[in-house]
């Protein structure tokens, strides 16, 4: 790999690192700020708000390895430094906290170790910044320095108090454990897994629309519901969607189920093509989504046998209804036109639902579908025969 390559893929890597541990911080510090809100490169890497007011503003540095120090003459140090005289007014004693969040660990003894939340000593690490500031050092961060030390004394010593180092951060590859751990008390138990994946899956959303502006920021109260609501989706009346709209490759769908039963028997009451479409779509989603909840232990197949049981009584009821209001000299417009005016009907229902609480209409709509597709309800007055035909072509 390329010098380049690899400066890019650690820059992207240390950029992915940043979002994820905002996720953590928002775990971390939310419950204790009920009132904030949470936002992603508009103060800073990561910033706390109160009304639109930053109250912190976090800096957040991802290093490979784990043998590297954070010393005092750090790059880091002084591009972090900078930043904040730019940004953040040093000599304002009511402005935002400054947090340097960091996967090294500050050298003993240096002025980033004296800034640590706890055992602080705040006058020996302006003494020591200081000192390296008026080194010959590095001419990278001689400028930062430079402006560093032209700071008024007081000024300094405000912009030192402001500024916590929050070293030995969980590196890129264990993020998701540290905010596993946070939500510890939340997690259903045997679908840990699956939890935290739609935990990730709902952060990774809100992240892409504050980064892109779509969201200006994120309230601690929003967070909390949305995850509680995701938790509310592994209880004994509910179930969790695993396989949504946006997930799905329509034309892939439609290519791969074309010759169908299911699709067939559509075609037989001349289905409306567009839906016809949908109802691909609404049959793979329900079949995929059925068998990962299977595989997940979410639901047993009795539970969906006695869902698709309630599904054909609906249907059988209907169906009688339908072939009783046709005479006996109807045609096969008229006959089509019944089968599709069925389907349109069933296809609306939403009174049947797999638990009391799921009441994701996809799910129904593609079980019918599916049922459909196995022979066992249909819409055309005479699709009993035609599936029989069908299947013996097939054969």
């Amino acid at each position: 790999m390329s010098q380049g390559s690899h400066d890019a893929a650690h820059s992207a890597v240390g950029y992915q690192h940043q979002t994820w541990w905002a996720l953590v911080e928002l775990l971390r510090s939310g419950p204790e700020r009920p009132d904030s809100s949470l936002t992603l490169e508009m103060y800073d890497d990561i910033a706390w708000d109160v009304s639109g007011t930053p109250t912190e503003l976090l800096q957040v540095k991802h290093h490979k390895g784990r043998t590297r120090r954070l010393t005092d003459r750090a790059m880091d140090v002084w591009k972090t430094i900078q930043v904040w005289m730019d940004e953040s007014s040093p000599g304002d004693a009511s402005g935002p906290s400054l947090v340097l969040v960091t996967t090294q660990t500050a050298a003993p003894g240096s002025a980033m170790a004296f800034l640590r939340a706890q055992d602080r000593d705040e006058p020996a690490a302006l003494k020591i910044l200081e000192a390296v500031a008026a080194e010959e050092g590095s001419g990278e961060t001689r400028e930062t320095r430079r402006q560093f030390l032209a700071l008024a004394p007081s000024v300094r010593r405000t912009f030192v108090h402001r500024i916590r180092v929050a070293d030995g951060s969980p590196h890129a590859e264990e993020v998701h454990a540290a905010a596993r751990t946070a939500l510890q008390w939340t997690l259903p138990t045997g679908h840990e897994e699956l939890f935290m994946a739609m935990v990730w899956k709902w952060w990774d959303g809100q992240a892409l629309a504050l980064l892109q502006g779509r969201l200006t920021s994120l309230d601690v109260g929003s967070a909390q519901a949305a995850i509680a609501e995701i938790r509310d989706q592994f209880t004994s009346e509910n179930l969790p969607t695993l396989v949504h709209l946006l997930d799905v490759n329509e034309d892939d769908i439609k290519e791969q189920h074309r010759t169908r039963p299911f699709v067939q028997q559509m075609e037989w009451v001349a289905y409306p093509p567009r839906n016809l479409q949908k109802a691909i779509v609404d049959y793979y989603r329900a079949y995929t989504q059925a068998a990962r909840w299977v595989d997940e232990d979410l639901i047993g197949i009795a539970e969906l046998e006695r869902f698709e049981a309630e599904l054909i009584d609906e249907w059988d009821r209907e169906f009688e209804w339908m072939t009783e209001g046709l005479t006996e000299d109807a045609d096969e417009k008229a006959r089509q036109a019944a089968g599709r005016s069925l389907l349109r009907t069933l296809l609306g229902q939403t009174g049947i639902t797999v638990r009391s609480r799921y009441n994701d209409p996809f799910f129904a709509r593609g079980h019918r579908h599916a049922l459909a597709d196995a022979g066992k309800v249909g819409w055309h007055p005479e699709f009993e025969e035609r599936i029989k035909q069908l299947l013996h072509v097939h054969a």
